[in-house]
């Protein structure tokens, strides 16, 4: 390392460390990730959800149960289309028992406003699978 003579000896000059980060490759970075983002966003397509079709039955059942969850929670059986009554969910499997009259065939319908929640339909259908009722559907609005 060549150096200048002092009075002392050789002088050797050191580069001073540098503190600072270098901010120009990161900033290049980030632009081309911005670029490469704003081009690629417009070509995303959004996910479309296939919903099952709701299908005519050719012949309406005779008889037909139906459960009607409130906005409250609160749940009202019909019997083709007769008066609702009000049950609770522990009595909800023996009323709908009592309603399809040993014939397990006849179909229990669960219908809800848009605006109760998923967790209360869902509990009715979970009781009434665990009790091994075999024909629940839900009912649906057309056109709507």
């Amino acid at each position: 390392m060549a150096g200048v003579m002092a009075r002392g000896g050789p002088v050797v000059r050191r580069r001073r460390t540098m503190n600072e980060i270098n901010m120009v490759p990161f900033i290049d970075v980030m632009l081309v990730l911005l670029i490469i983002f704003m081009v690629s966003a417009p070509l995303i397509t959004t996910g479309v959800v296939d919903l099952p079709s709701v299908g005519r039955a050719k012949q309406r059942p005779q008889s037909v149960i139906e459960i009607v969850v409130g906005l409250d929670e609160k749940l009202k059986l019909k019997v083709d289309k007769g008066d609702p009554t009000a049950v609770a969910l522990p009595q909800l499997v023996s009323r709908v028992r009592e309603a399809q009259k040993g014939q397990a065939d006849v179909p229990v319908v669960i219908s809800a406003d848009k605006q109760v929640k998923y967790e209360s339909v869902v509990k009715v259908m979970d009781a009434l699978q665990r009790a091994g009722v075999q024909r629940v559907g839900l009912s649906v609005k057309q056109g709507a």
